[in-house]
């Protein structure tokens, strides 16, 4: 059986996931004892999802366990919506993780205690639900949570020494009566799956956890493979070249994908959508603009390549219009902006208003104007980026379609005083 792990030195600052339970509460002790002989920082979160009776108790006990230990102790209240189709454990795993971002400050590590057992019912969901090695590499000892490290330093302690920790050290923690009810996945793996299979092999728990840590070497490889393809593959940030995508294998591309979307913090690719991407992305014609969709994102084909971007990308009003004198950067409606580079101001007042079709501009070196509309296909410009150009009018006159395209005086005027335009367009 595997000890209790000793003390271990801490070199960063810790936020805790204190539920109260049993192996939340060992944890907290645990490295409350760690923190006092290194002299680090630590603090814990306990997350009130408001799902049972005696969930105010439970804040109350876990702010006197704190106090006891001199420990700060920050409660989140969240709200669990169960409309997502995540079920509620699901959901209300999200709304933890959500209060847990929240809660983080600069340079901390967030501190869960999920252990061997826990990594034992995980793996066997993920197999059940048909995951590849991926979904079975189950958790990791070290991970992220948005720009914070996530460590489970227990991942590998049984709960057994987990429970014998605590007798031994007289904790007290409370029971969630939900724990005892099997009508969930997890319980039922958890109360009536897993004691059969010790009956039958006594070391079925670490048997599964060590499946799950093979599965995560693998990922590991895999990773590193799916990285150094996405480096070769991204043209641009979000912008993934398709010719070059369309000459891995059907396999490698729906790994690459998942792995750039994830890499830009967009929601997983449903394997539906994937395979609908792999099935109308891939072979796309080049004058086609596949798109697949999944909540709050979409991939677009365009010109051979796809643009990783949000699902309802924003445009500039049709009838917006404002001054602007280039002293201060200009934020545009669709949350994007507007700024002028290595100069003051301009000499008056010019309008910056939306482009509604129809308007011809002077190109440097040229003696007649020309369709704005031709010269933003000739700089390859997505069709979705032409609804949020800003355009600078000096009275009738056209200056500027943002930095894209620029007429003759301003390109001569922005040389004369060393200064350049920047557009940054809303939505990513």
């Amino acid at each position: 059986m595997t000890a209790f792990p000793a003390l271990v030195p801490l070199d960063a600052p810790l936020l805790v996931g204190y539920s109260g339970g049993v192996d939340s509460t060992v944890l907290l002790h645990w490295l409350w004892r760690c923190a006092q002989a290194s002299g680090t920082a630590l603090r814990a979160v306990h997350v009130h999802h408001g799902l049972q009776p005696d969930a105010d108790d439970w804040v109350l006990h876990c702010q006197q366990q704190c106090e006891a230990w001199g420990i700060e102790l920050a409660v989140h209240r969240v709200q669990v919506d169960n409309r997502a189709g995540l079920g509620l454990e699901g959901a209300a795993r999200q709304a933890r993780r959500a209060a847990f971002a929240a809660e983080l400050r600069d340079g901390e590590t967030l501190a869960l205690a999920q252990h061997l057992d826990d990594q034992a019912e995980t793996f066997l969901l993920r197999a059940l639900r048909a995951s590849g090695v991926d979904g079975l590499a189950a958790m990791s000892t070290h991970s992220r949570l948005g720009e914070h490290p996530l460590w489970r330093p227990l991942l590998a302690v049984p709960r057994s020494a987990l429970i014998d920790h605590a007798h031994q050290h007289a904790l007290h923690w409370i029971e969630d009566p939900s724990n005892g009810d099997d009508q969930a996945d997890r319980n039922f793996l958890r109360l009536q799956v897993l004691p059969l299979l010790r009956q039958r092999w006594p070391h079925a728990a670490a048997a599964l956890a060590g499946s799950a840590m093979y599965c995560g070497q693998t990922r590991e490889l895999l990773d590193e493979e799916d990285a150094e393809l996405i480096a070769h593959l991204e043209v641009a940030p979000r912008v993934l070249s398709l010719q070059l995508l369309r000459q891995v294998s059907p396999g490698r591309a729906a790994r690459v994908l998942r792995a750039w979307v994830a890499g830009h913090g967009a929601a997983p690719l449903p394997a539906t959508v994937l395979q609908q991407a792999l099935h109308e992305l891939l072979p796309a014609d080049n004058d086609r603009q596949a798109r697949v969709s999944w909540h709050d994102h979409a991939i677009q084909q365009w010109r051979d390549h796809a643009y990783l971007l949000p699902a309802q990308l924003p445009a500039l009003p049709l009838e917006w219009q404002v001054e602007w004198d280039g002293r201060a950067p200009l934020p545009l409606p669709d949350g994007g902006q507007l700024r002028l580079q290595g100069t003051p101001a301009f000499e008056r007042p010019l309008q910056v208003r939306a482009r509604v079709g129809g308007e011809r501009i002077l190109l440097p070196g040229r003696q007649h104007s020309h369709a704005l509309k031709d010269c933003l296909q000739r700089e390859h410009l997505a069709p979705w980026r032409r609804a949020q150009l800003p355009l600078i009018f000096d009275g009738p006159q056209l200056l500027a379609a943002a930095d894209v395209v620029i007429a003759a005086p301003l390109h001569a005027w922005l040389q004369a005083h060393d200064a350049q335009l920047q557009w940054r367009p809303g939505g990513w």
